[in-house]
């Protein structure tokens, strides 16, 4: 299986690359893994809706130029379903058996993502309703997925 997270924006704290690298690393054993950052767009700070649309487009379009057509997209959004970590594990158990080898997960910048990337996505997930800064998200979902893997090899892994 393959799995990609297309991001917005680069790590920039050393201690969040070491842990992606390692989570990385771990999950070698299970998928390809591939993670693609597309570069977040400049904002003010105080920005109107109608700026933060457009600044959420920009990235969209940044984000859409990666996805192929036949891979499965998951959107990491506040109003996308909540799961736990062994429904999350069935979930990409079931994908693969579904015959769906390529599996995106996609996580917006600072403002979240464009319409047009949560209409191209299969799927919603939101790991909780409260806010978590974006780069922080990368390491959460790399390891719900190499938790995933594990729970679907039933090798264990703590709790």
């Amino acid at each position: 299986m393959k799995i990609t997270i297309i991001t917005v924006g680069k790590l920039k704290e050393k201690y969040l690359k070491m842990a992606v690298d390692e989570y990385s690393k771990r999950l070698s054993r299970y998928c390809k893994l591939d993670i693609i950052e597309v570069p977040d767009e400049k904002a003010p700070e105080n920005m109107s809706i109608s700026q933060e649309i457009i600044v959420k487009d920009k990235e969209g379009e940044r984000i859409l130029k990666y996805i192929k057509d036949n891979a499965y997209v998951v959107a990491l959004e506040i109003n996308g379903e909540d799961l736990t970590s062994e429904q999350l594990a069935n979930k990409i158990n079931k994908l693969g058996i579904e015959g769906k080898s390529h599996i995106v997960f996609v996580i917006g910048g600072s403002i979240g993502l464009s319409d047009n990337v949560i209409k191209r996505s299969n799927y919603s997930l939101s790991f909780s309703k409260m806010t978590f800064p974006h780069q922080l998200m990368r390491v959460i979902l790399l390891e719900q997925v190499y938790r995933s893997f594990r729970i679907n090899a039933n090798e264990p892994y703590h709790k």
